[in-house]
């Protein structure tokens, strides 16, 4: 799949496991592994064998240095890292058909890159397409992101469009559903929707949700009914839950077959 590079803008990876999940997953996009003198371990030795064998570049540093690279706890090592490479988002709508679940994730101006990281965590597990993000006013794909996807953000595509709108009105010109999340008397009840695939999953801002010209592309917005008073649900938990149904939705039908 075609990649469009996106320059600048280091971050950093904390961490021995989230370092050794970035290696497997994505060795090219690590810049630099730091390891704190006298670090020692099973994880340890993984990473410097992996850095050597992926010709990553690697460095033993004053815990210090480490320090200054990032202010909690690295457990003796992080990794320097670009933000993800940008897939094309024509290419994500054609091969996205053929994905083991055909949905595809917009995410309009979610600006947490930790709820970011959750959902490409949940969307890779399902077997989801990939990401679609605008490019202003969203979470930044480096090292936090990376870190909360657990692996899943360097294994995912991700396109970035400057107008999140004709992005999806591209989507429903090649046939793919676009289904929002939203709170409202207009919403269908998520166990209630008709959910078909291939299908665009849109999910609003932390604090203002699906913007109204996003929103007025969608086929289909649906709620998550709650059994008790409750204000709302982060969006990594709602994207979570209605990504689970899509898959479970997916799973039926194929047994069906």
């Amino acid at each position: 799949m075609k990649t469009i590079q996106e320059p600048g803008q280091d971050s950093v990876v904390p961490g021995r496991k989230p370092v050794l999940e970035l290696l497997d997953a994505a060795p090219g996009r690590v810049d630099t592994v730091f390891l704190q003198k006298g670090a020692r371990g099973p994880e340890i030795s993984q990473i410097v064998e992996i850095c050597k064998h992926a010709r990553v570049r690697f460095r033993l540093v004053e815990r210090s240095e480490l320090e200054r690279l990032f202010s909690g706890n690295t457990q003796g090592v992080a990794a320097r890292v670009r933000e993800a490479d940008y897939a094309d988002f024509t290419t994500l709508l054609r091969a996205g058909r053929e994905a083991p679940l055909p949905v595809l994730l917009a995410l309009d101006q979610v600006q947490d890159p930790g709820n970011v990281g959750a959902l490409a965590r949940t969307l890779y597990a399902l077997g989801g397409v990939g990401l679609v993000v605008p490019r202003d006013r969203t979470a930044f794909l480096g090292g936090a992101a990376a870190k909360a996807s657990a692996g899943a953000l360097a294994r995912l595509p991700v396109a970035r469009e400057v107008n999140l709108a004709r992005a999806l009105d591209q989507a429903l010109d090649q046939g793919w559903e676009v289904c929002a999340t939203v709170a409202g008397p207009e919403a269908v009840s998520l166990y209630d929707a008709p959910l078909r695939t291939p299908a665009v999953l849109v999910l609003g801002n932390e604090e203002k949700g699906v913007r109204p010209g996003v929103l007025k592309r969608a086929t289909l917005r649906v709620t998550i009914p709650m059994a008790r008073p409750f204000d709302s649900l982060n969006v990594a938990q709602a994207g979570a839950m209605v990504l689970g149904e899509f898959a479970r939705r997916r799973l039926g039908q194929g047994r069906k077959d």
